[in-house]
């Protein structure tokens, strides 16, 4: 996903944010009279939560401002008036902002915290891959080869290739830490989104440089999580690591 279409993405949650509770209150108007003022927060909160579910922290703060003010317009006399008359309507709308606030952030954090676990996953399991590889003894270009397709899928690349034992042209690169840097000369130019064209990512084992992996991401997408590159940094070593243990004299 590019950054453009993060950028769309943050757009529609908050647009979500503002019509959902506002559909929902009004889908509501014809069955007022037969539902209590909670019931109908209840309802609204239900909107919310499936407003942040999708969405970023701000959108589901905006969900609970936006539930809170419809159930004000619609759900409450004086009707298609920002103005409560009973004091019991008036404390269901502030319990309602605050539930809502509430539930939405809790809502947002869960679905990160399922998104982590879900990655931390995903990441052992690429690296047990490249290291089963290495002990069942199965060639080292059979390990660079698994460590360029994982590699594709943990940094989100449009694609990824390995070249062995050169360094033509100044690229940036992934470096050990995790962060992506550009040398030129006396200048150090650190990346937060990728950078235009390519990246590389040094392939070293036994002290030995063996070759790089070249990085095709796309250009101002944000770079993943640092978790993520330290990974792609990890496997890269294992990648290194069968290089070596192979006995591949060093080139370039």
């Amino acid at each position: 996903m590019s950054g453009n279409a993060y950028r769309l993405r943050d757009r529609s949650a908050l647009l979500a944010a503002l019509l959902v509770p506002f559909l929902v209150a009004l889908a509501l108007v014809p069955v007022r009279a037969d539902l209590s003022a909670t019931n109908t927060a209840l309802v609204l909160v239900v909107a919310v939560v499936a407003v942040a579910a999708g969405g970023t922290r701000a959108a589901g703060a905006l969900a609970a401002l936006s539930a809170a003010a419809w159930f004000d317009f619609f759900l409450t006399e004086p009707y298609q008036r920002f103005v409560i008359a009973d004091r019991d309507d008036a404390e269901t709308a502030v319990l309602l902002l605050v539930v809502g606030l509430i539930v939405s952030q809790l809502s947002v954090r869960a679905r990160r915290l399922q998104s982590t676990v879900t990655s931390d996953a995903a990441q052992l399991s690429s690296l047990r891959g490249s290291a089963r590889l290495a002990e069942d003894g199965r060639s080292p270009e059979a390990v660079v080869e698994y460590v360029r397709r994982e590699l594709v899928g943990l940094l989100g690349l449009r694609g990824c290739r390995f070249e062995y034992g050169t360094l033509m042209g100044r690229l940036p690169r992934l470096e050990h830490d995790g962060s992506v840097w550009l040398r030129g000369g006396s200048v150090i130019t650190e990346y937060a989104d990728w950078p235009d064209g390519e990246t590389e990512l040094r392939v070293v084992g036994g002290g030995h440089y063996h070759g790089r992996f070249l990085l095709d991401a796309c250009p101002g997408r944000p770079l993943p999580s640092e978790q993520d590159r330290l990974v792609a940094v990890t496997l890269a070593a294992q990648a290194g690591g069968a290089l070596d243990t192979a006995g591949l004299s060093r080139r370039g």
